[in-house]
């Protein structure tokens, strides 16, 4: 048995990634996406018929790049759901973070435009930033049966108020966390069970289990398998190609380190928005993640933006 067998036996493994060979080689249950691999996936031959289509119809209809760039996101979504059992994570721009409204109208225009292609909205998460405004507004979606994806999940305020909007999954992530504690401490690095991305989502899946949230976990931003292996049966693990590759040459039975029967019982908290804002104010790694986080995200839709626009002209 591979390592990557096992932890299925306890664990749903999500693709994170737009790339296509991988995804078949792999055979995840799910897959999720952002601004940065889609602009990597619309960049590779793979795409390329359906990048020539949406361009050329975009400008014979006279629309816009970011018109053509919400046609070409769920083209490649629908794709998606053609290699994958389970759900594909289509993303809200970043630049909506912090804007309630725009994003709920966004939301529902993925699930329009899917739906339009025949894609169900149960094949389909709307992947959304963990920001008090983008939680409400997932608060508002999963009320409308449209089921939400948070991501740039870094903190536990973050984790308690999507379990109290009642949103289908969290995305917290492991790497990022890790990332920022080794710079802070002067390049150091950490045991599996040290480390302090680990730390943060054991901690979120306690309090989960420890209450009976139904949100769920879902692992993200690994930076080796040793901190994929320390989170053995937690709800899901989203896992870039290279170490799914990794897990699958690794042979193996892994041990379970995550199970609901050893939750530790720990108390179940109230999270109203002043409470939400101090807690990530006073975590300076959430903060500085999350705001860097989007901004990237920003960034590369912005890339996108640009190479639509210099094709239509």
């Amino acid at each position: 048995m591979t390592a990557l067998e096992s932890l299925r036996d306890m664990t749903v493994v999500v693709a994170d990634t737009g790339d296509i060979d991988a995804i078949r080689k792999l055979t995840p249950v799910d897959c999720t996406t952002n601004p940065s691999i889609l602009l990597k996936a619309l960049q590779s031959p793979a795409f390329e018929d359906l990048v020539t289509t949406e361009i050329e119809a975009g400008k014979a209809a006279g629309k816009s790049a970011l018109d053509v760039a919400d046609a070409l996101t769920i083209g490649v979504g629908v794709e998606l759901t053609k290699l994958v059992p389970g759900r594909v994570s289509t993303e809200v721009d970043a630049n909506l973070s912090f804007d309630t409204e725009a994003s709920i109208a966004k939301g529902r225009a993925i699930i329009a435009g899917y739906e339009a292609k025949g894609v169900s909205r149960d094949r389909i998460l709307i992947k959304l930033a963990s920001t008090w405004e983008g939680i409400r507004a997932a608060e508002k979606l999963e009320a409308e049966g449209i089921q939400c994806n948070l991501t740039l999940l870094f903190a536990q305020c973050q984790a308690i108020a999507c379990a109290n909007a009642g949103v289908f999954l969290i995305s917290p992530f492991v790497g990022r966390i890790t990332d920022w504690y080794s710079k802070a401490e002067g390049g150091k690095t950490y045991t599996p069970d040290e480390d302090p991305g680990v730390k943060s989502v054991r901690a979120i899946y306690d309090y989960y289990k420890s209450n009976g949230v139904e949100t769920v976990v879902m692992g993200a931003s690994f930076r080796n398998t040793g901190q994929i292996k320390a989170l053995a049966g937690c709800d899901r693990l989203t896992i870039s190609p290279a170490l799914l590759e990794e897990l699958h040459e690794d042979e193996g039975a892994l041990e379970r380190k995550l199970s609901p029967d050893n939750a530790s019982g720990v108390a179940k908290v109230e999270m109203d928005e002043a409470q939400f804002r101090w807690e990530l104010n006073a975590d300076a790694m959430a903060t500085e993640k999350l705001a860097e986080g989007i901004r990237n995200f920003d960034a590369d839709h912005k890339k996108l933006l640009k190479l639509i626009s210099d094709r239509m002209a």
